[in-house]
């Protein structure tokens, strides 16, 4: 449990930190739903007219939390952002961009957009 808590926590901090550089949240831990091979997308966020799926990993150096993004949860990522901009027409005209943001405690925050 104490890893789902600091999980949430590192997403919370995630947030902020976007909420701070002028984005604003769409959505949080969005699920497709069963059978569709996609994955939950821990944060989706908009900046004008660029919606954001962003990953948050939290680990103990932000070089193992990059590390952590593996090309099978990029692939379930992508997957769920396409069933994600299917449902949601208001967003057709957007761009799309997927962001990391790596998390370590002590507090270090590293935000890598276009990160896959």
């Amino acid at each position: 449990m104490a890893a789902e808590v600091s999980g949430k926590t590192a997403e919370f901090i995630a947030l902020q930190y976007l909420r701070f550089k002028g984005y604003s949240l769409v959505a949080r831990n969005y699920v497709t739903g069963r059978g569709t091979g996609a994955g939950e997308i821990d944060l989706i966020v908009k900046n004008k007219t660029t919606l954001v799926f962003v990953e948050v990993k939290k680990r103990q150096t932000l070089t193992e939390a990059a590390y952590a993004v593996k090309p099978a949860q990029q692939e379930r990522i992508r997957r769920a952002a396409e069933v994600f901009w299917a449902h949601h027409p208001e967003y057709t005209d957007f761009d799309i961009r997927f962001d990391a943001i790596l998390v370590k405690f002590p507090l270090k925050v590293k935000h890598i957009p276009n990160a896959f």
